[in-house]
């Protein structure tokens, strides 16, 4: 394939690659964004064999049906409420094939890509190292955010005076890897493998002191430098579709992790550089679920039928319990009765943004009703009856009211101020925070301990018999 050819292919597979992405702002054009997405890529993969010159096909081959295989099982058997975890590892292969692919090009190269500091293939061994850096700190960032994700105990939130400390010197010595790269080629090979190892142990300290709540923030930072990467490989292979394709996920990771710190009151500086830590956990006691009050799906459904307007909140326990259709049965049965019914979806509702939304679309749920946290918060008082549906964090007064807590001043979804709160919650164990929630105990709100599928049928049932 001539390169006019090729260039053509990755004009197509950018274009492609933009419209994609643009469709996957929406939910009812996501899915046809992704595949559109998934042909430039085929595209590109296919201009670029077919152009390039390729060491063994044979070799080529297998690690395609490879991928294929863990990649469709992965697909079929990852839950929506373990996406957040996927994510992380996709992020963190992002990173770890990017330094491998620079690594790789300067091993083909003898170790050096350049002559000397200033002359042509200096660029070059500069992206090399930014590769190498951001890819490594991404792999080891992104693998510690999954072990956070999947609550593993020994990846706890770690706290040193001594950590902010540690990242400068470790972010310096990597530079100063990289600066010897460019200045003396000759020992480019054994710089950047040293700055890779550097680089990882960075990509750990700086996530692992982010505590759980934080995490979406966290993920979609990762998701960024993954794309910047990328980007600095392309530069490194002279791929121009790969400078595009990366920087698309590198500036959308990076307007995403802003918005991000917006609705959690965070810092992007802070998450930046990782010294965004776990707060101290607000002081709580048994005391403050002594006045719970419990109800049952037949108490809410009189609640409903006299309701005018109800706001649904949705969490991360309905991810869990797959309630989404349910919700859309009992959202569509209070339409019918003459009733208004909205959703009011947490910009970090679950573990990932969208997590929410994608799930409510996915029970065709129209997103007119899917309001964001300030349109919601804004005429709370008018109404009647707010469900919450498996969320914590996210409507924990505490965010607002307590300074010590891992949520303080994050934005919530002020719940407490609707006429009659339904809490729909297996038991009232805390959220990803681990901090209790005063909200349960509130004179105007109730508890209905239940799976959150069985619960919202039992409610539909309930309405439906009158």
């Amino acid at each position: 394939m001539n390169m006019a050819l090729v260039d053509l292919c990755y004009l197509v597979s950018a274009v492609l690659f933009v419209i994609g992405l643009k469709g996957m702002t929406k939910p009812r054009t996501a899915v046809r964004g992704n595949l559109i997405g998934s042909a430039a890529m085929l595209l590109a993969v296919v201009a670029t064999l077919l152009h390039r010159d390729v060491l063994s096909w044979t070799g080529i081959l297998i690690g395609i049906a490879i991928g294929s295989v863990i990649g469709t099982m992965m697909a079929k058997r990852v839950q929506m409420t373990t996406m957040p975890q996927l994510v992380a590892v996709f992020n963190g292969l992002g990173g770890g094939g990017s330094f491998l692919v620079a690594g790789a090009y300067l091993a083909g190269k003898g170790h050096a890509a350049g002559v000397a500091a200033g002359t042509e293939g200096a660029d070059v061994l500069i992206a090399t190292g930014v590769s190498g850096l951001i890819g490594a700190v991404t792999m080891t960032g992104s693998l510690v955010a999954y072990g956070k994700l999947e609550e593993l105990k020994f990846l706890k939130d770690f706290n040193s005076p001594w950590q902010k400390l540690a990242n400068l010197a470790l972010a310096a010595a990597s530079f100063g890897l990289c600066a010897v790269m460019v200045w003396q080629p000759a020992w480019a090979g054994v710089a950047f493998w040293g700055m890779v190892l550097l680089a990882m142990s960075l990509g750990v300290l700086l996530v692992i002191s982010i505590g759980g709540a934080d995490m979406p923030v966290v993920i979609a930072l990762l998701n960024s430098y993954s794309g910047i990467a990328a980007s600095a490989t392309g530069f490194v292979l002279n791929n121009t579709l790969l400078i595009i394709a990366g920087s698309l996920v590198g500036a959308s990771g990076i307007i995403l992790t802003r918005i991000m710190c917006t609705a959690m009151n965070r810092s992007l500086w802070a998450v930046l550089f990782g010294t965004l830590q776990a707060k101290g956990k607000s002081t709580t006691n048994d005391d403050i679920y002594a006045n719970v009050k419990v109800t049952s799906p037949e108490e809410v459904a009189l609640m409903l039928e006299v309701a005018q307007r109800v706001l649904i909140v949705p969490g991360y326990g309905m991810a869990v319990a797959q309630a989404q259709h349910a919700v859309r049965d009992l959202t569509n049965l209070l339409l019918s009765k003459g009733i208004e019914v909205e959703f009011g979806i947490h910009p970090v509702a679950g573990r990932m943004p969208g997590h929410m939304n994608v799930l409510l679309a996915e029970a065709d749920i129209a997103y007119e009703r899917l309001k964001e946290m300030d349109e919601v918060n804004a005429s709370m008082d008018q109404v009647d009856v707010a469900i919450v549906l498996g969320a914590n964090d996210v409507v924990n007064p505490l965010a607002r009211t307590d300074p010590n807590s891992p949520i303080a001043g994050m934005p919530i979804i002020d719940v407490d101020r609707a006429r009659s709160v339904i809490n729909i919650k297996r038991s009232l164990s805390p959220g990803f925070a681990g901090i209790a929630n005063p909200l349960f105990a509130l004179d105007h709100s109730l508890m209905l301990y239940a799976d959150g599928k069985k619960a919202v049928v039992d409610i539909v049932k309930a309405l439906q018999e009158g």
